[in-house]
């Protein structure tokens, strides 16, 4: 019997569901060999922000000398975690994180109206979108948590440009997970896997996040 009974795919589908955040490079793949021109092999080539799509940022992408994604050891992205649902449909507050239970060392998934709406997979960037407000990444760094996941793109206010939220996750040594889709998981516990790829010096990576049940 396996130590989990369910496996629960929050990723979105790069090329089709994922986001570009504005300014950042454009998703690309495009074939370099094939079978049917050189009777060999597919081979493809990628092109991407390492922020595309489902995709884990290190202390490094805002803490000048911060970690590298290479600087963890694969076992810090397996994690126990808790998925709550937010109702408010402009922000995640801590009125809505007070009665939830959330331990040291938790990753904590915010599941909101970006994934209730589709928003979250549309492959095409919204300025209308559930952020994380500063005073929820207070709140969770104070929980001493280890990493904070939304259902979008980014945690941050639309053109709020001192990035205040991720200032405050990152610096406190919380990994944050950005562009997962939560609309088939209910709120509860659950355990998190969300492997990064070993970039030496990275600041972010691309991952593909499941959750245990």
């Amino acid at each position: 019997m396996p130590p989990f009974s369910k496996i629960h795919d929050i990723s979105v589908l790069l090329g089709e569901e994922s986001i570009t955040y504005p300014g950042d490079p454009e998703y690309q793949r495009e074939f370099v060999f094939t079978i049917a021109d050189s009777g060999i092999c597919n081979v493809s080539r990628l092109s991407m922000s390492a922020h595309t799509g489902t995709h884990l940022d290190a202390p490094l992408h805002f803490v000048e000398g911060g970690k590298s994604i290479d600087q963890f050891s694969p076992a810090q992205f397996i994690l126990p975690a808790v998925v709550i649902d937010i109702h408010n449909k402009t922000a995640v507050y801590p009125t809505e994180l007070e009665s939830a239970e959330i331990n040291e060392g938790d990753a904590v998934l915010f599941r909101t109206e970006n994934s209730l709406s589709g928003r979250c997979k549309s492959g095409v960037f919204s300025e209308d979108y559930v952020y994380v407000s500063p005073a929820a990444a207070e709140f969770c760094a104070e929980k001493r948590v280890r990493l904070i996941g939304i259902d979008y793109i980014t945690i941050e206010k639309h053109r709020d440009e001192t990035f205040p939220s991720h200032h405050i996750i990152l610096g406190n040594d919380i990994f944050i997970l950005e562009g997962v889709n939560l609309l088939d998981i209910k709120p509860g516990r659950y355990t998190l896997c969300c492997l990064p790829l070993k970039i030496k010096g990275g600041e972010a990576s691309p991952a593909r996040a499941v959750l245990l049940e």
